[in-house]
């Protein structure tokens, strides 16, 4: 549905926080999967553990929210422009089940609620291999810059 090449075109997000590499399913108005490939070569890694490499789980959330944007961006049919950003308002409910290791592939699922007065509402759930890794939901707003 969406490679790394149309991924840039949507998210301001770049190198090292961009974590979305492909869309693999796209409703428009409903929901979104999406896939980051977790490699030892992420630079939290270094630190987050050295003896034993653990994906931070506020960046996890920080995954589901790009994917969550993708989805609310195609769903608008616009292609945000520079002065556009998407803040977090609110998660809620945010439970970590199983640690996101290097090698994994995390599948980012996330499935609109609700859309109403500019404020954005997900149930999002991030697996690995089937297996429940993260779920909260996500409020998010769009906002211009100048």
């Amino acid at each position: 549905m969406m490679d790394i090449h149309q991924i840039l075109k949507k998210l301001p997000h770049r190198y090292p926080i961009l974590l979305v590499d492909r869309v693999v399913e796209l409703e428009l108005n409903k929901r979104i999967q999406a896939l980051k490939n977790v490699t030892i070569n992420e630079p939290f890694f270094m630190g987050h553990f050295p003896h034993r490499p653990v994906m931070p789980g506020v960046l996890i959330l920080e995954a589901l929210a790009q994917a969550s944007a993708l989805l609310s961006f195609a769903s608008m049919g616009e292609d945000p422009g520079d002065d556009t950003v998407v803040y977090f308002v609110g998660i809620d409910g945010a439970r970590f089940k199983r640690p996101v290791e290097p090698g994994d592939q995390l599948i980012l699922e996330s499935t609109l609620v609700r859309a109403k007065g500019g404020i954005f509402k997900y149930q999002t759930r991030a697996t690995v291999n089937g297996e429940l890794a993260t779920e909260a939901e996500l409020m998010c707003t769009m906002r211009k810059i100048a």
